[in-house]
């Protein structure tokens, strides 16, 4: 079963927020919301939004918020 891992990450590369989950429509929402809550500043800066799938709770950052 995949786990989908939200991130949003800074320019200079680093996790600022993350949630994984086993639902996808969840990740999905979670997803936007990221998005949406990028700042135009944030954006012109370089912020990134990333959704990726992993297959263990190993491979999902240490810093998560894990639902399941």
């Amino acid at each position: 079963m995949a786990i989908w891992v939200n991130e949003q990450i800074d320019p200079s590369g680093l996790i600022y927020s993350c949630i994984a989950c086993y639902d996808k429509d969840q990740a999905q929402e979670c997803n936007r919301s990221f998005e949406e809550n990028l700042t135009e500043f944030q954006k012109e800066s370089g912020w990134i939004v990333r959704m990726r799938t992993v297959e263990s709770w190993d491979d999902v950052p240490v810093n998560a918020l894990k639902l399941d």
